[in-house]
């Protein structure tokens, strides 16, 4: 390569300093955005916080990389500063406030990282000394192969020592914790041992006077480490009682709540949200014991309940039952004009059959990207689990099911966000996702979609159960309802069989959603329903037209689709404050 002369050089970088400050002032949301833009300072950081996550790892484990993350965000903060928010168009204002608040929210989920990490330190005294390892080779320091190994003896010793001591109950010589606790830990164990074998890899094989010292207390502390991971995996698998495979989650608490719901930009709090949750349970109620009477059971909605529950088809037909159900409802939205299903979008989805541990949290449905997985009786599965599971997928839920995740659903909404907006996934929120499927469940039980009683009470399960998600979640995370007492709430007020509830509760309380995500599906769906109202309600768009712009938007927050479509006034320092 070629070097540049000083003086070219010098040129072409007082051009670059030029064209930031200029794009800067006029930055825009197309495909073509130059650099400065709006636009490019969100696949800035995307990339460089993707870049940062494989140096350090996913995990903030170590203070060297907490101390980076917050200098990381403080800088990118920064950047949002010198932007003239005044000049931007109204979709690059939209952006500038998304990634401020992500920002923010990046900075409050360290210092509660950190609390949840001060925690458990005293389960893990050994993980500075073993980050201190694998993070001296990413920083390419000489490997002193003696002093490693013997460092590599001490953890083993300290472990070895620790071990033994770590109960869920108190006792003389014993070092008491709690499930939660044990398998918070183990998740960090798992991670050391991940970084330990990257360390020693770096070098053993290649450096003789390393795999001389190093490959035997290597490979004891590994075994040491092992051994601790299955320990604090069998007392995170325990109940209060001692009992296996109990539902055992890890609650965040009232103030990290109050992080999740700035960044969602919701002007509610928790409380607030029960009540709506609670509000909506009683419509569901009151419509529900209409129907059951429509159906010949008067007002015991119950007994409705069980009568659809025993309508399903035999093993090996609810594909094809989900197939019809599929062309039933893209035919009654071309029918009603509601909203623009492309060619592709209709051509480009499948059906997988889901097995049976992928039930054990998955136990109705579930959208992959354009396979959506169909959960039925397996053969491995228990007579009572085969009944339970063709109860719970029987034809009137499914029926309710099927628009959900495909069209207009999330096959539907998946297809047209990578086509518009893609910069946006990065703010990626279930009050949209989820929300605009629910909006969907509302409008078409009020258009006509179910045709008979026993379809008015499959729509209406799924939508009280929506309901109990926000209820059930939100006590889960304030400390108010034990895991227990939300499969008993499924079950005796919503109506799911047992299996299903204790699958649902238990992807509620683990750590692959956000703490907030159980209420993105009805908050959402009221938020955008509201939004509906607000515009096609008083005839400033048509349904199709409403439906087709909300899709292209993007995945953001509901407080910035209405701050769109009805061009609100935004501010630099702007705050949700919708009412909804």
């Amino acid at each position: 390569m070629k070097w540049l002369s000083p003086l070219t050089a010098a040129v072409l970088g007082l051009l670059a300093a030029l064209s930031w400050g200029l794009f800067g002032q006029t930055g825009t949301t197309t495909p073509t955005d130059p650099p400065g833009s709006i636009t490019t300072l969100i696949e800035r950081y995307q990339t460089d916080r993707e870049e940062l996550a494989r140096f350090y790892g996913s995990r903030v484990l170590s203070s060297s990389h907490h101390d980076r993350l917050a200098r990381f965000h403080h800088e990118r903060l920064a950047d949002l500063e010198v932007v003239d928010f005044d000049s931007l168009p109204q979709a690059s204002r939209i952006d500038f406030l998304l990634l401020r608040h992500l920002l923010e929210y990046q900075k409050a989920s360290l210092a509660t990282e950190q609390r949840k990490l001060a925690e458990i330190n005293p389960l893990l005294p050994f993980k500075d000394d073993l980050l201190a390892l694998s993070e001296s080779t990413k920083r390419r320091e000489p490997i002193e192969a003696h002093e490693a190994a013997e460092m590599l003896d001490r953890i083993r010793a300290r472990v070895a020592t620790l071990a033994p001591r770590v109960s869920l109950e108190n006792g003389e010589g014993k070092f008491q914790t709690t499930s939660v606790l044990a398998r918070r830990a183990q998740k960090v164990v798992g991670e050391l041992l991940r970084r330990l074998e990257g360390w020693y890899r770096s070098s053993h094989g290649f450096d003789p006077q390393f795999s001389w010292w190093v490959r035997k207390p290597h490979s004891a502390l590994k075994e040491e480490l092992e051994t601790y991971h299955e320990m604090l995996g069998d007392l995170g698998s325990k109940g209060p009682s001692g009992e296996g495979d109990p539902l055992i989650g890890d609650p965040i608490g009232e103030a990290a709540l109050a992080d999740d719901l700035a960044l969602e930009m919701l002007a509610y709090s928790p409380t607030e949200l029960l009540a709506i949750g609670e509000r909506e349970f009683a419509w569901c109620r009151a419509e529900m014991t209409k129907a059951s009477a429509e159906l010949g059971f008067g007002q015991d909605w119950r007994k409705a309940l069980e009568n659809i529950k025993g309508d399903f088809v035999p093993p090996g037909e609810q594909d094809d039952l989900a197939t019809k159900i599929a062309g039933e409802a893209m035919a009654f939205l071309a029918d009603k004009d509601l909203v623009t299903v492309p060619d592709l979008c209709a051509e480009t989805w499948h059906l997988t059959m889901l097995g049976t541990k992928q039930q054990e949290t998955l136990p109705y449905a579930v959208y992959f990207g354009q396979a959506i997985g169909i959960a039925y009786p397996t053969e491995e599965m228990s007579l009572e689990k085969k009944l339970m599971s063709l109860r719970g997928n029987n034809r009137h839920f499914t029926r309710a099911v099927i628009p959900h995740e495909l069209i207009p659903g999330h096959h539907l909404q998946r297809f047209m966000a990578k086509r518009h907006a893609p910069h946006r996934q990065l703010f990626n929120t279930p009050f949209y996702v989820e929300g605009w499927a629910l909006h969907w469940e509302m409008l078409l039980y009020e258009l006509g979609y179910p045709r008979t009683p026993a379809e008015k009470i499959g729509m209406l399960f799924w939508r009280a159960h929506r309901c109990a998600r926000i209820i059930v979640s939100l006590k889960f995370h304030l400390g108010q309802m034990t895991p227990e007492e939300m499969v008993a709430f499924l079950v005796d007020e919503v109506g799911h069989e047992e299996s299903g509830a204790r699958g649902e509760v238990r992807r509620y309380i683990g750590d692959s959603y956000s703490p907030l995500y159980q209420c993105g599906y009805m908050i959402g769906g009221l938020q955008i329903r509201a939004l509906y109202q607000e515009t096609v309600g008083r005839g400033t768009m048509s349904p199709r037209s409403f439906h087709d712009t909300v899709l292209k938007l993007g995945p953001i927050p509901i407080e910035m689709v209405r701050a769109s479509l009805l061009d609100l006034p935004l501010t630099r320092d702007y705050r949700a404050d919708w009412k909804f």
